[in-house]
């Protein structure tokens, strides 16, 4: 099957699943990351949440400080969404695919959603999330710490999953050569069903 469709095919299978998972795997982590927009960004920025599922736990609580849009591959997700957090705009499409206006977004996040989609299309979508990026806004991503072409997981919650990510390395440096100033890398190490995930945290900024 094509990458993309086992990711959209999975998630609108396990979409309530994968959220009672999320409440008790890497808690502390994400919570981090969403404090950290609320507390960069000014009240009633407007948002791009590339990857937002169901809606809960990150795009609801970025919803009551800022105007956000969310994107997910998977259509069944984007109608729990849109009922979830019914304030906010959501949009079914491909992230590799999106097509939006220039500069019309303070801030792009990508919580656990890029490490999703073929590698080999990444350095274009931070390409394209630069341009999306007014100047002086910021990117909040996860991307992956270690090099993984392609791995199909035949059972990740009950369903076959897809992942495709570089070492952190590379990813500091696609992030830079797509225009954007890296301020923050870290590899962020939690348990997942009992094995230790590390993932690379970014938080960049498209030059004023």
């Amino acid at each position: 099957m094509d990458p993309k469709q086992i990711v959209a095919h999975g998630f609108d299978q396990i979409a309530e699943k994968y959220v009672q998972w999320s409440q008790h795997t890497r808690v502390e982590e994400r919570q981090k990351y969403t404090s950290l927009v609320i507390e960069t960004l000014p009240q009633g920025a407007s948002v791009l949440d590339l990857g937002c599922g169901i809606g809960v736990p990150t795009t609801r609580e970025l919803a009551k400080h800022f105007a956000v849009t969310g994107v997910d591959i998977s259509p069944h997700e984007i109608e729990l969404a849109r009922h979830n957090v019914p304030e906010a705009t959501f949009i079914h499409a491909d992230i590799g695919a999106l097509k939006l206006a220039s500069a019309s977004f303070d801030a792009v996040v990508a919580f656990y959603s890029l490490f999703c989609i073929p590698r080999d299309e990444h350095a274009q979508i931070l390409q394209n999330i630069a341009s999306w990026l007014r100047p002086g806004g910021y990117l909040f991503a996860a991307m992956g710490s270690q090099a993984l072409e392609a791995h199909i997981e035949p059972e990740w919650l009950g369903v076959p999953m897809y992942w495709s990510c570089f070492e952190s390395a590379t990813n500091q440096r696609l992030v830079a050569d797509a225009g954007l100033q890296v301020l923050q890398a870290t590899e962020e190490t939690d348990m997942e069903d009992g094995v230790p995930i590390t993932f690379l945290w970014i938080v960049a900024q498209k030059p004023a």
